[in-house]
């Protein structure tokens, strides 16, 4: 296996997968159930129709009476009424269980999506996933809507048919079934070749939107540095990979209908060859030998569409294996530390962390954070501040060691805010669904926002996000601070989240950081030393270990790594 193969987010194997659809339709058994009998019902008034078609054949011959052919053409007409309603019923029915399992199921895969370590999502990469949520959604979606009714519909016809068959004479029965050696050889024959051809299919659709995904993110970067061509020929090369994978499915589809033709032909030689003979032999009258071969040829439609759906049945599955591999997946445990009086609120011990086995970022980390303590994290770039700060906040799991965090959430505030697409009011309340205007607008208030959200347009019901009002990135932050007092955790951590302090909003950011944080446990990954000089304690980072801890005044005095940072900053402001 490649490396971009085993990368990949887990894929449930089939037993599983049909172990959670079994949980999943559990709550629709009743639906499903009605769903079925509907379509027996109906499946069964529609084989009336080569019947009363054998009996016009057999008044025909037998100069039958007006009457007679005006009370069959009613049975004709009153069947066709009759499977029109109670098997459009049971479609309708059969396709509102598909969409509930599928709606299930997509909140157990966006619930699991979102409890992913953001390393196993980044080693992925970012195609894999949409890939899951989209592609592999609209394939099972189409199979919920349409492939799942009409197979279960097919299958129906085609048993009660060969019953309706069996009635009529056992010999056309036997005589139909020649067809079945063949048509079964196709499917195994199909399915040998479909299952993983489909599989190397979505990864390849992965890859090709990971990719996708990646240029236009990095347009800028790419246009900057003319490398345009070389990331255009990339993404070509995984699409031409998607696209030649896709022609070798059609093609196999048309080897496929054309072995399912000779199924049907040497069927229905042997069908009007028997009925030949029954006929001549005077042990069936030529209606029935009609109504035989009619039921035969209806065979064709629902023989055909069972056994073409088996191609829509292999690729969502194909696509059910890889949602249920993530909508099965249970969330990362962690360590809690213990509650009541005990002093620490967060301890972590000897942890190792990397991105890559043989490029280690964190070796060996201890770090106590007693209750209501507030700790500021320094170093260079690239000494493992932030990766730290993830692991403590759960976005990382450690390769090695333990990290103990109160009962309760950590919530982490980084620099890159997003501001969800929505009411303001909504995008605040997400951290606690539950809360009041009156407390939205408390948080507001507490990191001085309700009075520009109150110029707003439409207040807090104006539309912000993607297409909204545009916010500035002071003010995206500045409501991320405000689900932070709204969702009350007790710890909180800061990744660079005031780095907007650089600018016109220095002052404002770093007090409404000052409130968020009030009566909080805070680690605060600083971006600016003047917050390190607030801070109950500053640990210094240097190459994924920590190198010195104590207060602002001591790490001064004591001229070392912090001294020498300090001092470099100082510099840099007085430059400026």
């Amino acid at each position: 296996m490649t490396a971009e193969t085993t990368a990949l987010l887990p894929i449930a194997g089939g037993r599983r997968t049909r172990a959670q659809l079994r949980v999943l339709v559990r709550p629709h058994r009743a639906r499903l159930a009605g769903a079925l009998a509907l379509l027996v019902a109906g499946t069964a008034a529609g084989l009336v129709t080569p019947p009363l078609l054998g009996r016009i054949v057999d008044l025909a011959n037998n100069g039958g009476s007006t009457a007679d052919f005006v009370l069959t053409g009613v049975g004709l007409v009153a069947g066709a009424l009759v499977e029109a309603a109670l098997a459009g019923l049971g479609v309708a029915l059969l396709a509102q269980v598909g969409e509930g399992v599928l709606a299930r199921l997509r909140e157990r895969f966006v619930e699991s999506a979102l409890r992913l370590p953001l390393a196993q999502v980044e080693r992925a990469g970012t195609g894999d996933l949409t890939s899951r949520v989209t592609n592999d959604v609209a394939v099972i979606a189409e199979a919920a809507r349409s492939a799942l009714p009409e197979f279960a519909r097919a299958l129906l016809t085609i048993v009660l048919t060969l019953a309706g068959m069996a009635v009529l004479d056992w010999r056309f029965l036997a005589a139909a079934l020649i067809a079945v050696p063949v048509q079964a050889y196709t499917v195994r024959w199909y399915a040998r070749r479909a299952v993983p051809l489909y599989a190397r299919q979505r990864v390849a659709v992965a890859a090709q939107q990971h990719h996708l995904l990646a240029t236009i993110d990095g347009a800028p970067t790419i246009r900057a540095f003319r490398i345009a061509d070389e990331h255009g020929d990339r993404v070509a090369g995984k699409s031409q990979q998607a696209v030649d994978l896709l022609l070798r499915g059609v093609a196999l589809q048309t080897r496929f209908y054309a072995r399912l033709h000779v199924a049907e032909f040497a069927g229905l030689a042997a069908v009007l060859a028997t009925g030949f003979f029954l006929v001549s032999g005077n042990a069936v009258s030529i209606g029935t030998a009609t109504a035989a071969a009619l039921y035969f040829h209806g065979l064709f439609g629902p023989i055909n569409v069972a056994l073409a759906l088996v191609d829509d049945a292999q690729a969502a599955f194909s696509g059910l294996n890889r949602l249920v591999g993530v909508a099965d997946l249970d969330p990362p445990e962690r360590q809690r530390a213990a509650t009541g009086d005990a002093p620490q609120a967060v301890v972590v011990r000897g942890v190792d962390f990397a991105y890559l086995p043989e490029r280690p970022v964190l070796t060996g980390v201890n770090l106590t954070i007693g209750r209501g303590e507030r700790v500021a994290l320094v170093g260079g770039s690239g000494a493992g501040k932030t990766t730290l700060a993830k692991i403590i906040a759960g976005v990382h799991q450690p390769d090695g060691g333990t990290v103990a965090v109160p009962a309760g959430e950590v919530a982490l505030v980084t620099q890159e805010v997003h501001v969800f697409a929505g009411a303001l009011c909504d995008d605040v309340r997400l951290a606690r669904p539950d809360a009041t205007d009156e407390e939205v607008r408390a948080a507001l208030a507490a990191v001085d926002a309700l009075g520009w959200v109150e110029q707003l347009p439409d207040g807090l019901d104006t539309e912000v996000g993607s297409g909204g009002h545009p916010l500035t990135a002071a003010q995206a932050q500045q409501l991320a601070f405000a689900r932070l007092i709204l969702a009350d955790p007790p710890v909180a951590i800061l990744d660079e989240a005031t780095a907007e302090a650089g600018s016109a909003g220095a002052r404002l950011l770093e007090r409404v950081a000052t409130a968020a944080l009030a009566g909080r446990t805070a680690l605060i990954v600083a971006h600016r030393l003047t917050q390190a000089v607030t801070a109950d304690r500053v640990v210094v980072m240097e190459a994924g270990r920590i190198v010195e801890v104590g207060p602002h005044r001591d790490l001064i005095e004591r001229g070392g790594p912090y001294a020498t940072l300090w001092q470099a900053w100082s510099d840099q402001r007085a430059r400026h």
